[in-house]
């Protein structure tokens, strides 16, 4: 590994010395505390002018102290056996909480007086705030005192959020043993996934079953971390008031309830096409029908290709840029500037992020780069979240640069459909051509199908836990494998492990971060509408898409998308998706 392919965290600070930072961290609550002392038990009395004095008082909060914080998150997710990345970590959580308390009372402030006034939404010189007070008011209803929410912030550090942290920390810190070209060999988690896409097919079953089988072990631990988080839920939805366990989420992704049910639904109609490339896959790939270690795989016919951190750049930062000149530069940007940490190494974070840096208009990306091309998607996946940041952060303040994840998945997915097209045009045999659009098959049926399938597993952990069951860990897996078969039907052979997937989606111990699965479905369907739009407009649809991006949460997205002549509350709309990803399972079908 070179030095490129580690993240430069200095550049977010003045000084990396721990006592500095360590300042910094109590300044950024000190001054939380002055604000407080500031305004709080005042926002009903405020003139619209003092009114927007304390929102752009808030946000320069934000952009003062937002980088001290993330560095020390980012130091630790990089490595979390490091003494001092656990203390500063630690110390950045305890700042985070302590802030969260100190400004608990704005939101619920801004609430009342907009319930009591909601016609100050529309005042010219609140324009900018317009969407962010909306948000607010649309969970009125649902907010507590300002001592409840505080006691809940508390609550939430050593409950939820240590057990969302634990779960990371555990599985991040586990090794497996196997045995490669006979050699025993002892790798991290993060090695271990690179290894599902080996073209060694009795390598990957190795590697899937090991795993799994080690994750089993401890599902006692998976188990109680989940209905912990679960339980903790249900019970804040009641004294919350939220309707259904959904709500919560809903709200906070700023989207309607009907637009999900309308998703979900094309989804279950649509499952047939999904195991339509499943049964072509197990064609190219010489099966009589596919077994779960073969979803990820390469074809066996594709030269077993590895690209140098390098040649990932070269790839990528050409495929932005046959998109946008801008855009591109920006990419090649977090190269140059070392924001991308791809190293693989024991106590990293598994997995992949971008963490958004508003203050310096940029971003910081963290991956395992395993040299595949499936390498190459992560990493231009990831940077389509840079971009958005890019993007958002030169348009808005930080109040509306919160985005909902149905919406904060744009940027990213394009990004890889850009990639696929890229990689596409130089192609010289069928073979290569096949690789890729099996690979992009691969990556829309992880996430619309299998993705769904996690999410119908979250309606039933709520469901059952309602009814005053107990969840262990026996009781998850066979509600996984149903939630699983859904979806998928018969057209996969599953080792009897894989009944442990679920143990590793760090998604179900998210704290305060219910249903984060239909996000991700809604963005790859609502992203394939918005590539055929651009597929037919060309250059034209650039600037929409780049307005849609600097948006930020600033308007919903309903809002953005009536703006490009869209209805995502229909059905209708999310068949366009399928459409698109039905041409690409044709343009598969000609090569066989």
């Amino acid at each position: 590994m070179t030095e490129e392919m580690v993240w430069d965290l200095s550049q977010l600070v003045e000084s990396t010395d721990s006592a500095w930072i360590q300042k910094q961290l109590e300044l950024t609550v000190a001054e939380a505390e002055k604000f407080r002392h500031k305004y709080r038990g005042k926002i009903a009395s405020l003139e619209v002018k003092s009114l927007v004095e304390m929102l752009e008082a808030k946000d320069g909060h934000i952009l003062r102290f937002e980088a001290a914080v993330m560095y020390c998150l980012l130091m630790y997710y990089a490595d979390s056996t490091d003494a001092v990345a656990k203390q500063l970590n630690e110390t950045a959580r305890k700042t985070i909480t302590r802030v969260k308390q100190e400004m608990a009372f704005i939101d619920i402030e801004l609430g009342k007086l907009l319930s009591e006034n909601p016609s100050l939404i529309n005042e010219p010189a609140l324009a900018e705030y317009k969407h962010y007070l909306e948000r607010i008011l649309r969970r009125v209803p649902h907010m507590l005192s300002e001592i409840e929410e505080r006691l809940i912030i508390l609550k939430d550090k050593n409950g939820i959020m240590a057990w969302a942290m634990f779960q990371s920390d555990w599985l991040s810190t586990r090794t497996f043993d196997i045995e490669i070209e006979g050699e025993m060999k002892t790798l991290p988690y993060g090695k271990m996934v690179g290894l599902y896409q080996s073209p060694d097919r009795d390598l990957r079953m190795r590697a899937n079953q090991t795993v799994y089988e080690n994750l089993g072990k401890d599902e006692i631990v998976w188990a109680s971390a989940v209905r912990s988080v679960c339980e903790d839920h249900i019970q804040m939805c009641k004294l919350r008031k939220y309707p259904d366990p959904m709500t919560q989420s809903v709200i906070a992704n700023d989207v309607d309830k009907q637009a999900i049910e309308s998703l979900m639904k094309v989804i279950e109609k649509n499952a047939g096409l999904y195991q339509r490339y499943l049964r072509i896959k197990a064609k190219l790939m010489d099966l009589p029908k596919l077994a779960n270690y073969d979803l990820a795989a390469p074809l066996p016919k594709m030269p077993d290709k590895k690209y140098s951190w390098s040649e990932a750049r070269e790839e990528i930062v050409a495929a932005y840029k046959g998109f946008d000149e801008e855009i591109g530069g920006w990419i090649d940007e977090m190269f140059a500037r070392r924001h991308i940490d791809g190293e693989i190494r024991k106590g990293k974070t598994a997995g992949a992020f971008c963490a958004s840096w508003i203050a310096g208009k940029s971003a910081y990306v963290l991956q395992s780069f395993n040299n595949r091309m499936g390498d190459l998607f992560t990493q231009a996946h990831e940077l389509g979240h840079a971009i958005h940041a890019y993007l958002y952060s030169r348009a808005q303040k930080p109040s509306n640069c919160e985005i909902g994840s149905c919406i904060a998945e744009t940027g990213s997915i394009f990004g890889e459909l850009l990639l696929a097209e890229h990689l596409l045009s130089k192609t010289k045999t069928k073979e290569e051509r096949q690789a890729i659009l099996a690979y992009i098959w691969d990556r829309f049926g992880g996430v619309v199908f299998q993705v769904s399938a996690r999410f119908f597993l979250e309606k039933e952990l709520y469901s059952f836990i309602k009814q005053g069951k107990f969840l262990d860990g026996e009781t998850i897996a066979k509600m996984w494998v149903e939630a699983r078969d859904k979806i998928c039907g018969d057209a996969i052979d599953w080792l009897d492990v894989m009944k442990w997937q679920w143990t590793k989606l760090s998604h179900y111990y998210m704290a305060n971060y219910r249903f984060y699965n239909y996000p991700y479905v809604f963005a790859q369907l609502y992203v394939y509408a918005l590539y055929r739009l651009y597929k037919e407009q060309g250059k034209d649809f650039v600037p929409k898409l780049k307005r849609i991006l600097a948006a930020g949460s600033s308007k919903s997205p309903t809002e953005l998308s009536a703006e490009l002549g869209f209805d995502i509350t229909a059905e209708a709309f999310w068949q366009k998706g399928m459409k698109q990803a039905g041409q690409f399972i044709d343009m598969l079908e000609e090569t066989v």
